[in-house]
Protein backbone atom coordinates (compact mmCIF):
# COMPACT_ATOMS: atom_id res chain seq x y z
CA UNK A 1 0.00 0.00 0.00
CA UNK A 2 2.85 2.39 0.78
CA UNK A 3 4.34 1.85 -2.71
CA UNK A 4 0.96 2.50 -4.27
CA UNK A 5 0.61 5.73 -2.37
CA UNK A 6 4.11 6.88 -3.41
CA UNK A 7 3.03 6.49 -7.00
CA UNK A 8 -0.22 8.31 -6.42
CA UNK A 9 1.42 11.24 -4.68
CA UNK A 10 3.24 12.06 -7.89
CA UNK A 11 -0.15 13.09 -9.23
CA UNK A 12 -1.11 15.22 -6.27
CA UNK A 13 -1.55 18.88 -7.05
CA UNK A 14 -0.27 21.00 -4.17
CA UNK A 15 -2.06 24.27 -4.76
CA UNK A 16 -4.78 26.60 -3.48
CA UNK A 17 -7.56 24.79 -5.31
CA UNK A 18 -10.66 26.69 -4.37
CA UNK A 19 -11.37 30.39 -4.51
CA UNK A 20 -12.00 30.44 -0.76
CA UNK A 21 -8.49 29.14 -0.19
CA UNK A 22 -7.06 31.82 -2.46
CA UNK A 23 -8.78 34.48 -0.38
CA UNK A 24 -7.18 33.43 2.90
CA UNK A 25 -5.15 36.10 4.60
CA UNK A 26 -1.84 34.29 4.62
CA UNK A 27 -1.54 31.83 1.68
CA UNK A 28 2.15 31.17 2.43
CA UNK A 29 1.18 29.15 5.49
CA UNK A 30 -0.81 26.68 3.39
CA UNK A 31 1.35 26.37 0.30
CA UNK A 32 2.56 22.85 1.18
CA UNK A 33 -0.83 21.43 2.09
CA UNK A 34 -2.71 19.08 -0.21
CA UNK A 35 -6.17 20.23 -1.22
CA UNK A 36 -6.75 18.08 -4.33
CA UNK A 37 -5.84 14.50 -5.19
CA UNK A 38 -6.65 12.39 -8.24
CA UNK A 39 -6.49 8.63 -7.67
CA UNK A 40 -8.84 7.61 -10.46
CA UNK A 41 -8.11 4.63 -12.74
CA UNK A 42 -5.60 3.02 -10.37
CA UNK A 43 -7.30 -0.37 -9.78
CA UNK A 44 -7.56 0.39 -6.08
CA UNK A 45 -9.41 -2.17 -3.95
CA UNK A 46 -9.79 0.23 -1.05
CA UNK A 47 -9.14 3.87 -0.22
CA UNK A 48 -5.48 4.17 0.89
CA UNK A 49 -5.13 5.17 4.56
CA UNK A 50 -2.51 7.71 3.51
CA UNK A 51 -5.21 9.66 1.64
CA UNK A 52 -7.51 9.58 4.67
CA UNK A 53 -4.70 11.14 6.71
CA UNK A 54 -4.63 14.29 4.54
CA UNK A 55 -6.90 16.40 6.74
CA UNK A 56 -6.84 19.46 4.45
CA UNK A 57 -8.23 17.63 1.41
CA UNK A 58 -11.08 19.45 -0.30
CA UNK A 59 -11.46 17.43 -3.51
CA UNK A 60 -10.82 13.69 -4.02
CA UNK A 61 -11.21 11.71 -7.24
CA UNK A 62 -11.45 7.93 -6.75
CA UNK A 63 -13.60 7.06 -9.76
CA UNK A 64 -12.96 4.05 -12.02
CA UNK A 65 -11.38 1.80 -9.42
CA UNK A 66 -12.44 -1.44 -7.72
CA UNK A 67 -13.23 -0.08 -4.26
CA UNK A 68 -15.69 -2.33 -2.41
CA UNK A 69 -16.19 -0.34 0.78
CA UNK A 70 -15.65 3.09 2.27
CA UNK A 71 -13.52 2.88 5.45
CA UNK A 72 -14.72 4.44 8.68
CA UNK A 73 -11.78 6.85 8.69
CA UNK A 74 -13.50 8.78 5.90
CA UNK A 75 -15.04 10.80 8.73
CA UNK A 76 -11.72 12.57 9.35
CA UNK A 77 -11.84 14.38 6.00
CA UNK A 78 -13.82 17.22 7.54
CA UNK A 79 -12.81 19.77 4.90
CA UNK A 80 -13.75 17.69 1.89
CA UNK A 81 -16.15 19.40 -0.52
CA UNK A 82 -16.02 17.13 -3.59
CA UNK A 83 -15.90 13.31 -3.51
CA UNK A 84 -16.10 11.22 -6.69
CA UNK A 85 -16.55 7.48 -6.11
CA UNK A 86 -18.37 6.62 -9.32
CA UNK A 87 -17.69 3.37 -11.17
CA UNK A 88 -16.48 1.23 -8.28
CA UNK A 89 -17.85 -1.89 -6.56
CA UNK A 90 -19.59 -0.27 -3.60
CA UNK A 91 -22.65 -2.04 -2.26
CA UNK A 92 -23.04 -0.37 1.13
CA UNK A 93 -22.22 3.09 2.47
CA UNK A 94 -20.76 3.35 5.95
CA UNK A 95 -22.47 5.56 8.52
CA UNK A 96 -19.29 7.62 8.96
CA UNK A 97 -19.84 9.05 5.46
CA UNK A 98 -22.62 11.13 6.99
CA UNK A 99 -20.05 12.97 9.16
CA UNK A 100 -18.64 14.89 6.17
CA UNK A 101 -20.20 18.17 7.17
CA UNK A 102 -18.59 20.20 4.38
CA UNK A 103 -19.38 17.89 1.47
CA UNK A 104 -21.03 19.71 -1.45
CA UNK A 105 -20.69 17.28 -4.38
CA UNK A 106 -20.98 13.47 -4.21
CA UNK A 107 -20.91 11.07 -7.15
CA UNK A 108 -21.80 7.42 -6.45
CA UNK A 109 -22.86 6.51 -9.98
CA UNK A 110 -22.18 3.07 -11.47
CA UNK A 111 -22.03 1.23 -8.15
CA UNK A 112 -24.25 -1.76 -7.24
CA UNK A 113 -25.63 0.06 -4.18
CA UNK A 114 -28.14 -1.47 -1.82
CA UNK A 115 -31.01 1.01 -1.63
CA UNK A 116 -31.29 0.94 2.16
CA UNK A 117 -27.67 2.07 2.57
CA UNK A 118 -28.47 5.39 0.87
CA UNK A 119 -30.18 6.66 4.04
CA UNK A 120 -26.84 7.98 5.30
CA UNK A 121 -26.80 10.53 2.47
CA UNK A 122 -29.60 12.40 4.25
CA UNK A 123 -27.04 13.46 6.90
CA UNK A 124 -25.02 15.42 4.32
CA UNK A 125 -26.91 18.70 4.87
CA UNK A 126 -24.48 20.83 2.82
CA UNK A 127 -24.80 18.69 -0.30
CA UNK A 128 -25.45 20.66 -3.51
CA UNK A 129 -24.83 17.98 -6.15
CA UNK A 130 -25.80 14.32 -5.85
CA UNK A 131 -25.25 11.89 -8.72
CA UNK A 132 -26.71 8.38 -8.53
CA UNK A 133 -26.70 7.36 -12.21
CA UNK A 134 -26.93 3.63 -12.97
CA UNK A 135 -27.11 2.45 -9.37
CA UNK A 136 -30.09 0.11 -9.78
CA UNK A 137 -32.49 2.37 -7.87
CA UNK A 138 -36.16 1.41 -7.85
CA UNK A 139 -37.09 4.23 -5.48
CA UNK A 140 -35.50 7.24 -3.80
CA UNK A 141 -35.34 7.21 0.02
CA UNK A 142 -37.78 9.88 1.25
CA UNK A 143 -35.25 10.92 3.94
CA UNK A 144 -32.98 12.31 1.21
CA UNK A 145 -35.73 14.58 -0.12
CA UNK A 146 -36.79 15.59 3.40
CA UNK A 147 -33.37 16.48 4.78
CA UNK A 148 -31.32 17.88 1.92
CA UNK A 149 -32.48 21.45 1.40
CA UNK A 150 -29.54 22.75 -0.63
CA UNK A 151 -29.54 20.35 -3.56
CA UNK A 152 -29.09 22.10 -6.88
CA UNK A 153 -28.34 19.06 -9.07
CA UNK A 154 -29.93 15.63 -8.70
CA UNK A 155 -28.72 12.93 -11.14
CA UNK A 156 -30.91 9.82 -11.29
CA UNK A 157 -30.71 8.73 -14.94
CA UNK A 158 -30.65 5.08 -16.07
CA UNK A 159 -32.33 3.53 -13.05
CA UNK A 160 -35.69 1.82 -12.54
CA UNK A 161 -37.70 4.68 -11.08
CA UNK A 162 -41.43 4.92 -11.78
CA UNK A 163 -42.13 7.94 -9.58
CA UNK A 164 -40.57 10.48 -7.24
CA UNK A 165 -41.45 10.75 -3.54
CA UNK A 166 -43.84 13.64 -2.81
CA UNK A 167 -41.13 15.02 -0.50
CA UNK A 168 -39.30 16.16 -3.64
CA UNK A 169 -41.21 19.43 -3.19
CA UNK A 170 -38.75 20.25 -0.39
CA UNK A 171 -35.98 20.70 -2.97
CA UNK A 172 -36.78 24.37 -3.49
CA UNK A 173 -33.21 25.17 -4.63
CA UNK A 174 -33.10 22.40 -7.22
CA UNK A 175 -31.94 23.71 -10.62
CA UNK A 176 -31.23 20.48 -12.54
CA UNK A 177 -32.83 17.05 -12.38
CA UNK A 178 -31.85 14.16 -14.65
CA UNK A 179 -34.33 11.28 -14.94
CA UNK A 180 -33.40 9.90 -18.36
CA UNK A 181 -33.97 6.19 -19.09
CA UNK A 182 -36.23 5.31 -16.19
CA UNK A 183 -39.76 3.89 -16.17
CA UNK A 184 -41.91 7.00 -15.76
CA UNK A 185 -45.33 6.64 -17.37
CA UNK A 186 -46.70 9.78 -15.69
CA UNK A 187 -44.90 13.10 -15.58
CA UNK A 188 -43.88 13.76 -11.92
CA UNK A 189 -46.21 16.72 -11.30
CA UNK A 190 -44.45 17.70 -8.05
CA UNK A 191 -41.60 19.04 -10.17
CA UNK A 192 -43.89 21.84 -11.34
CA UNK A 193 -43.74 23.53 -7.92
CA UNK A 194 -39.93 23.74 -7.95
CA UNK A 195 -39.78 27.25 -9.36
CA UNK A 196 -35.95 27.31 -9.61
CA UNK A 197 -35.77 24.38 -12.01
CA UNK A 198 -33.74 25.19 -15.12
CA UNK A 199 -33.12 21.70 -16.57
CA UNK A 200 -35.49 18.71 -16.71
CA UNK A 201 -34.29 15.57 -18.51
CA UNK A 202 -36.95 12.90 -18.94
CA UNK A 203 -35.68 11.41 -22.21
CA UNK A 204 -36.44 7.78 -22.95
CA UNK A 205 -39.31 7.09 -20.57
CA UNK A 206 -42.97 6.22 -21.25
CA UNK A 207 -44.66 9.59 -20.81
CA UNK A 208 -47.97 10.10 -22.58
CA UNK A 209 -48.59 13.70 -21.56
CA UNK A 210 -47.13 16.76 -19.87
CA UNK A 211 -49.28 18.62 -17.29
CA UNK A 212 -50.42 22.20 -17.86
CA UNK A 213 -48.67 23.08 -14.59
CA UNK A 214 -45.38 22.99 -16.52
CA UNK A 215 -46.10 26.66 -17.27
CA UNK A 216 -45.29 27.53 -13.65
CA UNK A 217 -41.59 26.85 -14.27
CA UNK A 218 -40.68 30.38 -15.37
CA UNK A 219 -36.94 29.66 -15.16
CA UNK A 220 -36.99 26.47 -17.21
CA UNK A 221 -34.27 26.64 -19.87
CA UNK A 222 -33.76 23.08 -21.09
CA UNK A 223 -36.57 20.56 -21.43
CA UNK A 224 -35.69 17.05 -22.68
CA UNK A 225 -38.59 14.66 -23.33
CA UNK A 226 -37.26 12.73 -26.34
CA UNK A 227 -38.24 9.07 -26.92
CA UNK A 228 -41.55 9.08 -25.09
CA UNK A 229 -45.18 8.58 -26.20
CA UNK A 230 -46.24 12.22 -26.40
CA UNK A 231 -48.89 13.20 -28.94
CA UNK A 232 -49.49 16.82 -27.91
CA UNK A 233 -47.82 19.52 -25.85
CA UNK A 234 -49.59 21.69 -23.25
CA UNK A 235 -50.31 25.25 -24.34
CA UNK A 236 -48.91 26.46 -21.02
CA UNK A 237 -45.41 25.52 -22.19
CA UNK A 238 -45.45 28.88 -23.98
CA UNK A 239 -45.28 30.53 -20.54
CA UNK A 240 -41.77 29.13 -19.96
CA UNK A 241 -40.27 32.28 -21.44
CA UNK A 242 -36.64 31.34 -20.67
CA UNK A 243 -36.82 28.08 -22.62
CA UNK A 244 -33.81 27.74 -24.94
CA UNK A 245 -33.61 23.96 -25.60
CA UNK A 246 -36.65 21.83 -26.41
CA UNK A 247 -36.07 18.20 -27.39
CA UNK A 248 -39.18 16.37 -28.59
CA UNK A 249 -37.36 13.79 -30.72
CA UNK A 250 -39.03 10.39 -31.30
CA UNK A 251 -42.56 11.06 -30.14
CA UNK A 252 -45.92 11.09 -31.95
CA UNK A 253 -46.37 14.85 -32.26
CA UNK A 254 -48.10 16.24 -35.38
CA UNK A 255 -48.08 19.94 -34.52
CA UNK A 256 -46.97 22.49 -31.94
CA UNK A 257 -49.40 24.67 -29.93
CA UNK A 258 -49.57 28.25 -31.23
CA UNK A 259 -48.73 29.58 -27.75
CA UNK A 260 -45.11 28.57 -28.32
CA UNK A 261 -44.78 31.65 -30.55
CA UNK A 262 -44.13 33.57 -27.33
CA UNK A 263 -40.83 31.79 -26.84
CA UNK A 264 -38.17 34.23 -28.02
CA UNK A 265 -35.00 32.63 -26.61
CA UNK A 266 -35.17 29.21 -28.25
CA UNK A 267 -31.78 28.18 -29.69
CA UNK A 268 -32.17 24.40 -30.13
CA UNK A 269 -35.19 22.32 -31.15
CA UNK A 270 -35.35 18.56 -31.73
CA UNK A 271 -38.39 17.35 -33.70
CA UNK A 272 -36.84 14.35 -35.47
CA UNK A 273 -38.90 11.17 -35.60
CA UNK A 274 -42.29 12.92 -35.40
CA UNK A 275 -44.84 12.81 -38.25
CA UNK A 276 -45.06 16.54 -38.85
CA UNK A 277 -45.43 16.45 -42.68
CA UNK A 278 -44.98 20.25 -42.63
CA UNK A 279 -42.59 22.55 -40.79
CA UNK A 280 -44.60 24.22 -37.99
CA UNK A 281 -45.27 27.83 -39.03
CA UNK A 282 -44.41 29.26 -35.62
CA UNK A 283 -40.98 27.62 -35.78
CA UNK A 284 -39.96 30.01 -38.57
CA UNK A 285 -40.49 32.87 -36.13
CA UNK A 286 -37.79 31.62 -33.73
CA UNK A 287 -35.05 33.74 -35.25
CA UNK A 288 -32.65 32.96 -32.41
CA UNK A 289 -32.61 29.29 -33.47
CA UNK A 290 -29.11 27.78 -33.90
CA UNK A 291 -29.78 24.03 -34.11
CA UNK A 292 -32.80 22.41 -35.73
CA UNK A 293 -33.38 18.66 -36.02
CA UNK A 294 -36.08 17.65 -38.54
CA UNK A 295 -34.84 14.18 -39.43
CA UNK A 296 -37.50 11.65 -40.50
CA UNK A 297 -40.48 13.99 -40.17
CA UNK A 298 -42.19 13.17 -43.54
CA UNK A 299 -41.31 16.55 -45.05
CA UNK A 300 -41.60 17.23 -48.78
CA UNK A 301 -40.24 20.75 -48.59
CA UNK A 302 -39.83 23.87 -46.45
CA UNK A 303 -41.99 26.94 -45.89
CA UNK A 304 -41.05 30.19 -47.63
CA UNK A 305 -40.63 31.82 -44.22
CA UNK A 306 -37.91 29.29 -43.39
CA UNK A 307 -35.39 31.73 -44.87
CA UNK A 308 -35.92 33.98 -41.83
CA UNK A 309 -33.91 31.59 -39.62
CA UNK A 310 -30.75 33.53 -40.44
CA UNK A 311 -28.89 32.50 -37.27
CA UNK A 312 -29.26 28.78 -37.95
CA UNK A 313 -25.93 26.92 -37.66
CA UNK A 314 -27.07 23.28 -37.85
CA UNK A 315 -29.93 21.84 -39.92
CA UNK A 316 -30.83 18.14 -40.17
CA UNK A 317 -33.35 17.33 -42.92
CA UNK A 318 -32.23 13.75 -43.54
CA UNK A 319 -34.61 10.82 -44.12
CA UNK A 320 -37.43 12.88 -45.60
CA UNK A 321 -39.12 13.02 -49.04
CA UNK A 322 -37.46 16.13 -50.42
CA UNK A 323 -37.02 15.96 -54.21
CA UNK A 324 -35.73 19.47 -54.91
CA UNK A 325 -33.04 21.22 -52.92
CA UNK A 326 -34.97 23.89 -50.90
CA UNK A 327 -33.77 27.29 -52.13
CA UNK A 328 -34.71 28.81 -48.75
CA UNK A 329 -31.62 27.08 -47.33
CA UNK A 330 -29.36 29.24 -49.51
CA UNK A 331 -30.48 32.29 -47.50
CA UNK A 332 -29.07 30.80 -44.27
CA UNK A 333 -25.67 32.40 -44.60
CA UNK A 334 -24.52 31.34 -41.12
CA UNK A 335 -25.21 27.66 -41.74
CA UNK A 336 -22.23 25.43 -40.88
CA UNK A 337 -23.73 21.92 -40.97
CA UNK A 338 -26.39 20.68 -43.40
CA UNK A 339 -27.65 17.08 -43.48
CA UNK A 340 -29.82 16.17 -46.48
CA UNK A 341 -29.02 12.45 -46.48
CA UNK A 342 -31.57 9.89 -47.65
CA UNK A 343 -33.87 12.18 -49.61
CA UNK A 344 -34.58 12.27 -53.37
CA UNK A 345 -32.56 15.31 -54.40
CA UNK A 346 -31.31 15.11 -58.01
CA UNK A 347 -29.28 18.30 -58.33
CA UNK A 348 -28.00 21.30 -56.41
CA UNK A 349 -28.71 24.95 -57.28
CA UNK A 350 -25.86 27.35 -58.17
CA UNK A 351 -27.01 29.54 -55.26
CA UNK A 352 -25.63 26.97 -52.84
CA UNK A 353 -22.44 29.03 -53.21
CA UNK A 354 -24.07 31.55 -50.84
CA UNK A 355 -23.48 29.11 -47.96
CA UNK A 356 -20.00 30.52 -47.47
CA UNK A 357 -19.64 29.16 -43.90
CA UNK A 358 -20.75 25.60 -44.63
CA UNK A 359 -18.25 23.10 -43.17
CA UNK A 360 -20.15 19.80 -43.23
CA UNK A 361 -22.50 18.65 -46.00
CA UNK A 362 -24.39 15.33 -45.97
CA UNK A 363 -25.83 14.17 -49.30
CA UNK A 364 -25.64 10.39 -48.88
CA UNK A 365 -28.47 8.36 -50.40
CA UNK A 366 -29.91 10.83 -52.91
CA UNK A 367 -30.54 10.56 -56.68
CA UNK A 368 -27.57 12.35 -58.25
CA UNK A 369 -26.84 10.93 -61.72
CA UNK A 370 -23.37 12.48 -61.60
CA UNK A 371 -21.25 14.27 -59.05
CA UNK A 372 -22.87 17.68 -58.33
CA UNK A 373 -20.09 20.12 -59.27
CA UNK A 374 -21.93 23.00 -57.55
CA UNK A 375 -20.26 21.67 -54.41
CA UNK A 376 -16.93 23.05 -55.63
CA UNK A 377 -18.11 26.57 -54.84
CA UNK A 378 -18.19 25.72 -51.12
CA UNK A 379 -14.65 26.80 -50.30
CA UNK A 380 -15.03 26.35 -46.54
CA UNK A 381 -16.23 22.73 -46.77
CA UNK A 382 -14.35 20.34 -44.45
CA UNK A 383 -16.48 17.18 -44.57
CA UNK A 384 -18.47 15.81 -47.50
CA UNK A 385 -20.72 12.74 -47.31
CA UNK A 386 -21.91 11.55 -50.73
CA UNK A 387 -21.99 7.78 -50.40
CA UNK A 388 -24.93 6.22 -52.22
CA UNK A 389 -26.22 3.39 -50.08
CA UNK A 390 -29.53 3.95 -51.87
CA UNK A 391 -30.57 5.86 -55.01
CA UNK A 392 -28.34 6.46 -58.05
CA UNK A 393 -24.67 5.50 -58.09
CA UNK A 394 -21.81 7.78 -59.10
CA UNK A 395 -19.44 6.40 -61.73
CA UNK A 396 -16.74 9.06 -61.50
CA UNK A 397 -15.27 11.73 -59.28
CA UNK A 398 -14.25 14.92 -61.12
CA UNK A 399 -10.68 16.19 -61.16
CA UNK A 400 -12.07 19.50 -59.90
CA UNK A 401 -12.44 17.93 -56.47
CA UNK A 402 -9.09 19.63 -55.84
CA UNK A 403 -10.96 22.94 -55.56
CA UNK A 404 -12.13 21.87 -52.11
CA UNK A 405 -8.81 22.87 -50.60
CA UNK A 406 -10.09 22.79 -47.01
CA UNK A 407 -11.67 19.35 -47.27
CA UNK A 408 -10.57 17.03 -44.46
CA UNK A 409 -12.96 14.09 -44.85
CA UNK A 410 -14.49 12.65 -48.03
CA UNK A 411 -17.01 9.80 -47.88
CA UNK A 412 -17.85 8.36 -51.33
CA UNK A 413 -18.66 4.76 -50.38
CA UNK A 414 -21.28 2.56 -52.07
CA UNK A 415 -20.86 3.98 -55.57
CA UNK A 416 -19.57 2.56 -58.87
CA UNK A 417 -16.25 4.39 -59.05
CA UNK A 418 -13.67 2.57 -61.17
CA UNK A 419 -10.90 5.07 -60.54
CA UNK A 420 -10.03 8.08 -58.44
CA UNK A 421 -8.80 11.41 -59.82
CA UNK A 422 -5.09 12.13 -59.57
CA UNK A 423 -5.98 15.59 -58.23
CA UNK A 424 -6.63 13.97 -54.82
CA UNK A 425 -2.87 14.25 -54.40
CA UNK A 426 -3.25 18.04 -54.34
CA UNK A 427 -5.67 17.96 -51.40
CA UNK A 428 -3.11 18.44 -48.68
CA UNK A 429 -5.67 18.77 -45.86
CA UNK A 430 -7.41 15.47 -46.60
CA UNK A 431 -7.41 13.20 -43.53
CA UNK A 432 -10.14 10.61 -44.19
CA UNK A 433 -11.00 9.01 -47.54
CA UNK A 434 -13.79 6.42 -47.52
CA UNK A 435 -14.03 4.53 -50.85
CA UNK A 436 -15.55 1.30 -49.58
CA UNK A 437 -17.89 -0.74 -51.79
CA UNK A 438 -16.88 0.65 -55.17
CA UNK A 439 -15.29 -0.83 -58.32
CA UNK A 440 -11.78 0.60 -57.96
CA UNK A 441 -9.14 -1.36 -59.88
CA UNK A 442 -6.17 0.78 -58.90
CA UNK A 443 -5.24 3.88 -56.93
CA UNK A 444 -3.54 6.88 -58.52
CA UNK A 445 0.13 7.24 -57.57
CA UNK A 446 -0.65 10.86 -56.68
CA UNK A 447 -2.55 9.69 -53.61
CA UNK A 448 0.86 9.19 -51.97
CA UNK A 449 1.13 12.98 -51.78
CA UNK A 450 -1.79 13.42 -49.40
CA UNK A 451 0.57 13.48 -46.44
CA UNK A 452 -2.12 14.24 -43.80
CA UNK A 453 -4.21 11.19 -44.67
CA UNK A 454 -5.09 9.26 -41.47
CA UNK A 455 -7.73 6.83 -42.74
CA UNK A 456 -7.99 5.15 -46.14
CA UNK A 457 -10.96 2.79 -46.35
CA UNK A 458 -10.86 0.56 -49.44
CA UNK A 459 -12.63 -2.69 -48.61
CA UNK A 460 -14.87 -4.37 -51.17
CA UNK A 461 -13.27 -3.07 -54.38
CA UNK A 462 -11.33 -4.69 -57.26
CA UNK A 463 -7.83 -3.67 -56.20
CA UNK A 464 -4.93 -5.99 -57.06
CA UNK A 465 -2.03 -3.78 -56.00
CA UNK A 466 -1.14 -0.62 -54.10
CA UNK A 467 0.98 2.35 -55.21
CA UNK A 468 4.60 1.50 -54.44
CA UNK A 469 5.11 4.68 -52.37
CA UNK A 470 1.97 4.39 -50.27
CA UNK A 471 4.12 3.92 -47.17
CA UNK A 472 5.18 7.56 -47.56
CA UNK A 473 1.86 8.40 -45.90
CA UNK A 474 3.43 8.51 -42.45
CA UNK A 475 0.20 9.69 -40.76
CA UNK A 476 -1.91 6.84 -42.14
CA UNK A 477 -3.23 4.85 -39.17
CA UNK A 478 -6.17 3.00 -40.73
CA UNK A 479 -5.96 1.15 -44.05
CA UNK A 480 -8.68 -1.39 -44.85
CA UNK A 481 -8.38 -3.78 -47.82
CA UNK A 482 -10.77 -6.64 -47.08
CA UNK A 483 -12.69 -8.15 -50.00
CA UNK A 484 -10.20 -7.10 -52.66
CA UNK A 485 -8.35 -9.54 -54.99
CA UNK A 486 -5.00 -8.34 -53.64
CA UNK A 487 -1.85 -9.69 -55.29
CA UNK A 488 0.76 -7.09 -54.40
CA UNK A 489 0.83 -7.11 -51.42
CA UNK A 490 -0.95 -10.48 -51.15
CA UNK A 491 -3.91 -10.64 -48.83
CA UNK A 492 -1.98 -12.66 -46.24
CA UNK A 493 0.26 -9.62 -45.87
CA UNK A 494 -2.64 -7.14 -45.90
CA UNK A 495 -4.42 -8.80 -43.02
CA UNK A 496 -1.33 -8.34 -40.85
CA UNK A 497 -1.80 -4.56 -40.86
CA UNK A 498 0.06 -1.47 -41.92
CA UNK A 499 3.51 -2.46 -40.70
CA UNK A 500 3.51 -5.63 -42.79
CA UNK A 501 2.20 -3.75 -45.83
CA UNK A 502 4.83 -1.00 -45.47
CA UNK A 503 7.58 -3.62 -45.16
CA UNK A 504 6.36 -5.35 -48.31
CA UNK A 505 6.28 -2.09 -50.28
CA UNK A 506 9.80 -1.15 -49.15
CA UNK A 507 11.18 -4.57 -50.08
CA UNK A 508 9.52 -4.24 -53.50
CA UNK A 509 11.21 -0.90 -54.03
CA UNK A 510 14.60 -2.33 -53.07
CA UNK A 511 14.16 -5.23 -55.51
CA UNK A 512 13.11 -2.87 -58.28
CA UNK A 513 16.06 -0.58 -57.56
CA UNK A 514 18.46 -3.51 -57.72
CA UNK A 515 16.92 -4.68 -61.00
CA UNK A 516 17.36 -1.18 -62.42
CA UNK A 517 21.01 -1.09 -61.35
CA UNK A 518 21.67 -4.50 -62.95
CA UNK A 519 19.94 -3.41 -66.14
CA UNK A 520 21.96 -0.19 -66.25
CA UNK A 521 25.17 -2.16 -65.68
CA UNK A 522 24.27 -4.56 -68.50
CA UNK A 523 23.53 -1.68 -70.84
CA UNK A 524 26.95 -0.23 -70.11
CA UNK A 525 28.65 -3.56 -70.83
CA UNK A 526 26.80 -3.87 -74.16
CA UNK A 527 27.84 -0.41 -75.27
CA UNK A 528 31.47 -0.76 -74.13
CA UNK A 529 31.83 -4.01 -76.10
CA UNK A 530 30.89 -2.18 -79.26
CA UNK A 531 27.42 -3.56 -79.83
CA UNK A 532 26.23 -0.06 -80.58
CA UNK A 533 23.89 2.19 -78.53
CA UNK A 534 21.34 0.52 -76.35
CA UNK A 535 18.47 2.03 -78.36
CA UNK A 536 19.76 0.41 -81.57
CA UNK A 537 20.10 -2.92 -79.84
CA UNK A 538 16.57 -2.61 -78.54
CA UNK A 539 15.22 -1.87 -82.02
CA UNK A 540 17.11 -4.81 -83.47
CA UNK A 541 15.76 -7.09 -80.75
CA UNK A 542 12.21 -6.00 -81.52
CA UNK A 543 12.71 -6.81 -85.23
CA UNK A 544 14.23 -10.19 -84.38
CA UNK A 545 17.66 -9.27 -85.79
CA UNK A 546 21.07 -9.99 -84.37
CA UNK A 547 23.46 -7.15 -83.51
CA UNK A 548 24.99 -5.35 -86.53
CA UNK A 549 28.03 -7.25 -87.97
CA UNK A 550 30.50 -6.74 -90.85
CA UNK A 551 30.22 -8.63 -94.20
CA UNK A 552 32.56 -11.34 -92.95
CA UNK A 553 30.44 -11.86 -89.86
CA UNK A 554 32.88 -10.06 -87.59
CA UNK A 555 31.84 -7.24 -85.26
CA UNK A 556 33.24 -3.82 -86.18
CA UNK A 557 35.79 -2.77 -83.63
CA UNK A 558 35.02 0.44 -81.85
CA UNK A 559 36.66 3.39 -83.65
CA UNK A 560 38.13 1.21 -86.48
CA UNK A 561 36.69 0.25 -89.90
CA UNK A 562 36.02 -3.41 -90.52
CA UNK A 563 38.72 -5.26 -92.46
CA UNK A 564 36.43 -6.18 -95.29
CA UNK A 565 35.58 -2.54 -95.93
CA UNK A 566 39.16 -1.31 -96.64
CA UNK A 567 39.57 0.57 -99.87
Amino acid sequence: MADTFKYLTRRVLRQEHFSKVLQRSNPHQIIDRTFFIDCSNQRLKTIPSEILALKELEEVHLENNQIEEIPQDIQYLQNIKVLYLNNNDLQNLCQELGALSSLESLDLSDNPLVGSSLQVISCLRTLRELRLYRTGLTEIPTSICKSLHHLELFGLSENYLESLPKEIVNQTKLREIYLKQNHFEVFPCDLCVLCNLEVIDLDDNKLKSIPEDIGRLKRLQKFYVASNNLMVLPESLGQCSKLSVLDLTQNSIHSLPSTLERLKEVTEVGLSGNRLEKVPRLLCGWQSLHLLYLRNTSLHGLRRSFKHLVDLRFLDLSQNHIEHFPLQICALKNLEILALDDNKVKQLPPTIALLSKLKILGLTGNDFSCFPEEIFSLASLEKLYIGQDQGSKLSSLPENIKKLTNLKELYIENNKLEQLPASLGLMLNLEVLDCRHNLLKQLPDAICSTRNLRELLLEDNLLCCLPENLDHLVNLKVLTLMNNPMVDPPMEVCIQGNKAIWKHLKENRIRKRMATKIQAWWRGIMVRKGYGSYEELLKARKKGKSPPKDKKGKMAAKGKPAKGNKK
